[in-house]
């Protein structure tokens, strides 16, 4: 083995006697790779497999500085990544432990460059990579809607103008990789983490995906400036969890991933240039995706022809140890990934730091690391590392947050809000709201939902309405009850606030309702009460959609004072609010806003936004009816003794202060050949006394196919908006991309036959036409 070690060494010095084509930013970025991996030893090409996080601490002083000493003492070969540079210690809250200011981010990101560029053999520089979800998650950035929120708008324009503005205000700090888009179909709302995704349909995940990896990674390569790579995560199942718990086995079929989860990634990748794809953490069929070649290799890398890296979830391959049972110990679990083709361990590199080792004892090949590092490798060429390695802070500083940021931010959250239920009480007209009241445990402060920073500006829905309403009407507040003892997403331990306590803040509140005439009730989630559980003691999913604590019983006793009553979520998931729901005189689900929320849901209380928002998943009215999706099988929900399989609210499902009429499909020819398409056309008019959005939603079912078909799936959609009285006609191509199906040979086809093509504001009360396909 010591000769393998020669070689490479002998190889590598051979190179470096040629001119460095790796360094002319003129070369094509292939030959750049390839002249450089030809230098690297193969400890610098374990190196570039590999990150830091926990173990930042041992390359800093102790002032918490970069080192650039110690840095060459743990990492000799260079660096391949750093997670979140803008964390000090690696994991921990912002409330525990400091973390960098947009100055001490960009101080610290240029001192790793510099010993990376300047004292390392080769100069290769660090892809730095952050958290993008909603907005980067530090101390200063604007923090956007949850994602589970920006679905609701069902605006891709929308999405692409957001997540520009997430990737320049990450990008001039000196990042280059985020994590994100996340588009996981989430078909089980016990899931803590169903509020980091795009909802529970594979075609509306696919464009607000698609949408996403645009706006952060821009149409170019290499990348443009402001724009930052996308991961497109986490391929896959990891959306319909065994028992709805993170990470649990995925128990779905060959069948079911083609036709539910595959679809998103499939469409990223044709229609992008994404070049990172996050693995997921759970198992289908008895393999874990980060060792599921088939997944890794023969789908994604095969059938969809993806060429970009693919990168572990965090810890994940340490788990085919500690969890999954699959190997022996880390060598073993760094030999199975690489092989499967994962390329980056994240976030410490504690596997893949064994592979030299196993290189030169024969277990592994190094061609298999060699491919693995090209891939990294490509990543920091195309994103003009080699070019421009450092950030400027005073860049960084003026556009962190600036004004047009905050006016994204506040038009996300409006046309992200769904209006569930209203008897005519909204919107509130302050001519005759004389005294207002808000309470709830979420009305004083903004929750953000996770993967947040500490964005420069919040707005609670008490300091919007305030703001809006002035010295008009007089403005009440009680907190009413509280749901946990904190509300640190961070933290580990979850604690119920004390129910004794909260039945005096009833109390406190409901003295405060009686002097109201009108009241703002604002209850649901926090931070704490559903999100990612990453480990047995951060749990983070749980077994009831139902309110937690006493919110029920606040809402109960304001109910009974008889007053009108207006409702507004601020949740991550959806909650079974069945009582809420037929008691409230209007409910509003606003799921996490953002920075800009209260300001946003004051907009449409008071009528000066008309919501427009539809709910991107369905909301269920207990967990008994679990699972449920729009998209069912025909034999599925034949019935429940003693209740309803009928969904408390169904998808795409949302009201408006206006009224639409929208008509029948029209077909531009009845009859299609299997690969012809047909227009389909519908005249939507505003029948109502008020501008609106309204959401076109295109549905379509096979009447007899040769496996079981979806009752119906969501094919297009499109948002408009109508003045009063304004008629349009929205227009569909459906093609044979819409009207295949996976047959039992597991093929995709097109089979003849009748398809009913359906159109209608929301998932349930739709208009048919019929098409026929021939051969």
């Amino acid at each position: 083995m010591v000769g393998v070690a020669a070689v490479a060494i002998s190889a590598a010095a051979h190179a470096a006697d040629k001119p460095a084509i790796y360094r002319d930013a003129s070369a094509p970025v292939a030959a750049r790779v390839d002249d450089l991996l030809a230098r690297m030893t193969l400890d610098e090409k374990v190196a570039q497999l590999i990150a830091v996080w926990d173990h930042k601490p041992a390359i800093f002083d102790a002032g918490m500085n970069f080192d650039p000493a110690k840095a060459s003492g743990v990492y000799p070969n260079g660096l391949g990544q750093f997670t979140r540079p803008n964390d000090e210690k690696g994991s921990g809250s912002l409330r525990t432990q400091h973390w960098r200011d947009t100055r001490g981010t960009v101080a610290m990101v240029n001192a790793v460059q510099h010993w990376a560029v300047e004292k390392t053999r080769l100069g290769i520089p660090v892809l730095f990579h952050e958290e993008g979800l909603h907005g980067y998650p530090a101390i200063g950035p604007t923090s956007f809607p949850q994602a589970i929120a920006q679905a609701s708008s069902w605006d891709p324009d929308l999405i692409r103008e957001v997540d520009s503005v997430v990737a320049r205000e990450i990008r001039v700090r000196g990042v280059s990789l985020v994590l994100s888009p996340v588009v996981d179909v989430a078909r089980d709302p016990r899931w803590g983490r169903i509020e980091e995704t795009f909802g529970e349909d594979p075609y509306l995940a696919g464009e607000m995906g698609v949408a996403a990896v645009q706006g952060l990674q821009g149409d170019s390569l290499p990348l443009a400036d402001g724009k930052v790579f996308a991961t497109l995560k986490h391929l896959t199942g990891h959306g319909q969890p065994e028992s709805g718990t993170n990470v649990g086995p995925a128990s779905v079929g060959e069948r079911t991933l083609r036709e539910m989860f595959f679809p998103p990634f499939e469409q990223v990748i044709h229609r992008t240039n994404v070049r990172a794809v996050m693995a997921s953490y759970n198992e289908i069929d008895g393999v874990p995706s980060h060792v599921n070649t088939w997944l890794l290799h023969d789908i994604l890398r095969g059938e969809w022809g993806y060429k970009g890296s693919i990168i572990s979830d965090y810890s994940a391959i340490d788990q085919l140890v500690s969890i999954h049972h699959v190997v022996p110990d880390l060598p073993s679990a760094a030999i199975r990934a690489i092989q499967a083709g994962v390329d980056a361990d994240l976030p410490d590199g504690e596997s893949y730091a064994s592979l030299a080792d196993s290189v030169r004892a024969g277990k592994i090949k190094e061609e298999v690391i060699d491919r693995a590092v090209r891939r990294i490798l490509e990543l920091k060429f195309q994103a003009g590392l080699f070019e421009h390695p450092y950030a400027d802070a005073d860049k960084a500083e003026a556009l962190t947050a600036n004004g047009e940021a905050r006016a994204v931010a506040l038009k996300a959250a409006q046309k992200s809000v769904v209006l569930l239920k209203n008897d005519g009480v909204l919107p509130l007209d302050m001519a005759k709201v004389k005294t207002l009241a808000v309470i709830g445990p979420n009305a004083a402060k903004a929750h953000l939902g996770g993967y947040s920073g500490e964005p420069k500006q919040t707005v609670s829905i008490l300091d919007g309405i305030r703001a809006k309403v002035g010295s008009r009407v007089k403005v009440t507040y009680a907190e009413g009850v509280r749901i946990t003892k904190d509300d640190d997403w961070y933290g580990d331990t979850v604690e119920l606030a004390d129910p004794a306590e909260n039945a005096r803040l009833i109390q406190q509140a409901v003295a405060v309702a009686k002097t109201a005439d009108h009241i703002v009730l604002v209850i649901g989630d926090n931070e704490q009460t559903s999100r990612e559980g990453w480990a047995n003691n951060h749990l983070g999913d749980r077994d009831s959609l139902d309110l937690v604590g006493q919110q029920s019983d606040l809402a109960k006793a304001l109910f009974a004072l008889g007053k009108p009553v207006v409702v507004v979520l601020q949740n991550g998931r959806p909650l079974s609010v069945v009582d809420v729901a037929a008691k409230s005189n209007a409910l509003v689900e606003g799921w996490y806003l953002g920075q800009e929320g209260g300001t946003a849901m004051a907009d449409v209380l008071f009528g000066d936004v008309n919501p427009g928002g539809k709910l991107p998943v369905t909301v269920p009215r207990s967990v008994g009816q679990l699972p449920m999706f729009y998209n069912k099988k025909p034999s599925a929900r034949r019935g429940y003794l003693f209740d309803t399989t009928d969904p408390l609210f169904p998808f795409g499902y949302g009201l408006s202060y206006t009224a639409f009429d929208v008509g029948a499909p029209r077909l531009s020819t009845p009859t299609i050949a299997k690969d012809g398409a047909v227009t389909v056309s519908v005249d939507v008019r505003n029948t109502g006394k008020r501008a609106g959005d309204e959401v076109v939603q295109l549905y379509l079912h096979q009447q007899v196919a040769s496996v079981t078909r979806p009752v119906k799936e969501l094919k297009g959609f499109q948002r408009i908006t109508l003045a009063p009285g304004e008629s349009r006609t929205v227009t569909f191509t459906v093609d044979g991309k819409a009207l295949a199906l996976w047959n039992q040979d597991m093929k995709r086809v097109v089979e003849p036959g009748a398809f009913d093509i359906m159109v209608g504001d929301n998932s349930v009360d739709l208009k048919t036409a019929v098409l026929t396909v021939t051969e």
